[in-house]
């Protein structure tokens, strides 16, 4: 794989076999982003579990203390008595089954999260094939199907952010900016990688949490002891 010159630099500061500890990890991620953008940063955290059993999935959401740094575009499907409501909260784009045609027929995908109330339910249903695979599809253990949408929507522009393992077992999450500074994004990294813990189903066996790196969007992979975590 072709690495760029700055991408090569970086990882020359970064030792390969070690376990940083997160204060030490976050410093070293400021000394790797090299992009002249703010680059994203993101954990990654691999798991022991195995997500092919129902009884062993690991999903839920957290609103990160200093946000994600991104404002995110809210689409939310309610009554149209509501409508009115939800925009006031935030929300970037407010219907009902015109969205779903919307969707459908000009597959139109300009939105970021989904939020449903929960008597929308049979409406959004029909989109399950499409949202599904994308990761878009509201619901109840995420808080995006509820009745509360005013709140719902106020959280996920505030830095809300939903975790949930992919099929090789590992969370993939953003947790803030480079420019946000070592010390926010370590509150961040805490605060997400404590709710995976919280989250930890009663079927997994053995150590939990195999591995977890962080990393910027053009940097190298940084490998932190999550153990200070447990």
């Amino acid at each position: 794989m072709f690495r760029g010159k700055n991408y090569k630099e970086s990882s020359k500061l970064i030792d390969k076999q070690a376990l940083y500890e997160p204060k030490d990890a976050f410093e070293l991620l400021g000394k790797t982003a090299r992009a002249k953008f703010d680059e994203t940063v993101e954990l990654h955290v691999k798991l022991g579990v195995d997500s092919r059993h129902a009884d062993q999935q690991v999903r839920g959401a957290i609103v990160l203390p200093h946000g994600t740094g991104k404002t995110r575009r809210v689409l939310v499907f309610c009554k149209p008595e509501r409508e009115e409501e939800c925009k006031a909260a935030g929300a970037d784009f407010v219907g009902g089954a015109d969205m779903v045609q919307k969707i459908q027929g000009e597959n139109w995908f300009d939105f970021d999260v989904v939020i449903a109330s929960p008597d929308m339910m049979g409406v959004v249903g029909r989109l399950g094939k499409v949202l599904g695979p994308k990761g878009l599809m509201p619901s109840p253990k995420a808080g995006t199907v509820t009745p509360n949408l005013t709140q719902a929507i106020t959280e996920v522009k505030a830095g809300k952010i939903e975790y949930r393992l992919d099929k090789t077992n590992i969370i993939h999450c953003p947790i803030g900016k480079v420019s946000f500074g070592p010390e926010k994004l370590r509150e961040n990294y805490e605060a997400l990688l404590n709710a995976i813990l919280r989250a930890k189903p009663a079927a997994a066996k053995g150590q939990y949490i195999r591995s977890c790196v962080i990393a910027s969007t053009m940097g190298p992979g940084i490998k932190v002891n999550a153990q200070k975590q447990l």
